[in-house]
């Protein structure tokens, strides 16, 4: 094993489940309404227990070239860019402080986790993917039990990694876009529920009349809405608003 990933195990290890089973876990309606596709994805169940895979999309065979019979999570680690594992290993050590420290480790079943990386294909190139993770269960003392991965291709969008995280809030949890590694959550960028549906409705094509009229709000509430996102996604107009959420998993 690669010092790289055991780097990434030993974030892992303090935190991951006692048993195989678990009594808090996501629901089904949540766990589909969480997937986004913006471009060839595979997706696979990780459990924290022992680090086995499970549900591995035939995809991931076709992207990347692992042998069906033999794959492992190790597999799935080394095919990271060997410029971006130390990036992978500094989000997931920033992920355990900021549930535990700002938004409450009891959380995590009611977020998505969403970064990218380059990943290596089956020809032996790299592109960059974006990374969403999806706790599935936990135990009772807050160990990480089944996690839902799933990587989306996005080098047709782009090819520059922000190297930054967002968290998407499910159940009405406030959301967090462009999380910096450097910063931590000294610039913590929260969006509102309300927020993440203007912005999914801005996505539709949608325009602030409309929005107001689907919200049940006033065209002036939402233009309010519409230009605290553009600030707090650094988008300069909608286009790159959409593009920036995209690549951050949002919508």
């Amino acid at each position: 094993m690669l010092p790289e990933i055991q780097n990434l195990h030993d974030v892992w290890l303090s935190n991951r489940t006692a048993t195989t089973s678990s009594t808090n876990q996501i629901s089904f309606d949540d766990l589909t309404n969480s997937i986004i596709s913006t471009g060839p994805f595979s997706f696979y169940i990780i459990d924290f227990f022992d680090m086995s895979l499970s549900h591995i999309s035939p995809s991931i065979y076709e992207m990347h070239g692992f042998d069906p019979e033999t794959l492992t999570f190790n597999d799935v680690l080394g095919a990271i860019h060997p410029e971006d594992i130390n990036f992978v290993i500094k989000a997931e050590d920033f992920l355990t402080k900021f549930f535990s420290d700002t938004i409450g480790r009891e959380k995590l079943l009611t977020y998505k986790i969403s970064y990218s990386h380059r990943a290596r294909l089956a020809n032996g190139e790299y592109a960059l993917f974006n990374h969403q993770a999806l706790m599935l269960t936990m135990d009772d003392n807050g160990g990480y039990g089944k996690s839902l991965n799933i990587h989306t291709r996005i080098d047709h969008l782009s090819n520059l990694n922000t190297y930054k995280i967002s968290l998407i809030g499910l159940n009405g949890e406030p959301s967090f876009m462009n999380l910096s590694l450097d910063e931590e959550n000294k610039k913590c960028k929260e969006f509102s529920k309300r927020e993440i549906e203007i912005l999914k409705l801005i996505s539709e094509g949608l325009n602030n009349t409309e929005i107001a009229k689907n919200l049940f709000i006033s065209p002036l509430t939402v233009k309010k809405h519409r230009n605290n996102i553009l600030t707090k996604s650094d988008s300069k107009n909608t286009a790159e608003l959409i593009k920036n959420c995209i690549l951050q998993g949002l919508i």
